[in-house]
């Protein structure tokens, strides 16, 4: 379910339903859980809740464009190994060569998706919840760190040594 606004790429991952039982019946809640990005190297994710789903989606969409943030890219890949944790789920993002495509599961490739990463291997492990995955995931890629805040590191660390 993935759909192309004017610049940017959103996509629905999943959608959780609340029931809770009162004296007249169930009143059901919605929550979406939404990534977005503009396929070029920048994305953020939200989770909204509303009582009914488009309402839910129509949140997570708006506050998801609000907390975007940028992942440095290298051509169509990412510059180094990383591993994103969050709670007992881990997500391994790994560069991979020019052409062999998205190799990840449902929620981890449409955040590579999102952000414009084209050639990527990522393994799963731990939780298979969707929301932690996109979320260690999402830590993953807030850890790579720009070419030249590298530079600088290694620059710094000559001059002293």
């Amino acid at each position: 379910m993935a759909e192309k606004s004017s610049e940017f790429v959103e996509k629905v991952i999943a959608v959780n339903r609340c029931a809770k039982v009162v004296k007249g019946g169930r009143h059901f809640s919605f929550a979406a859980l939404v990534v977005v990005g503009n396929a070029n190297g920048m994305v953020g994710y939200s989770i909204g809740k509303a009582k009914e789903v488009a309402d839910a989606i129509k949140k997570a969409l708006n506050s998801a464009k609000k907390d975007m943030f940028e992942v440095p890219l290298n051509g169509s890949t990412i510059r180094y190994e990383v591993m994103g944790k969050f709670g007992s789920a881990k997500v391994l993002l790994k560069p991979a060569s020019a052409g062999t495509g998205i190799i990840a599961g449902g929620s981890i490739r449409a955040v590579c998706e999102a952000a414009g990463i084209h050639d990527i291997l990522t393994k799963s492990f731990g939780s298979n919840n969707a929301i932690n995955v996109v979320k260690a995931g999402i830590a993953g890629l807030e850890s790579l760190k720009k070419q030249e805040a590298i530079k600088r590191v290694r620059d710094t660390k000559d001059e002293t040594v």
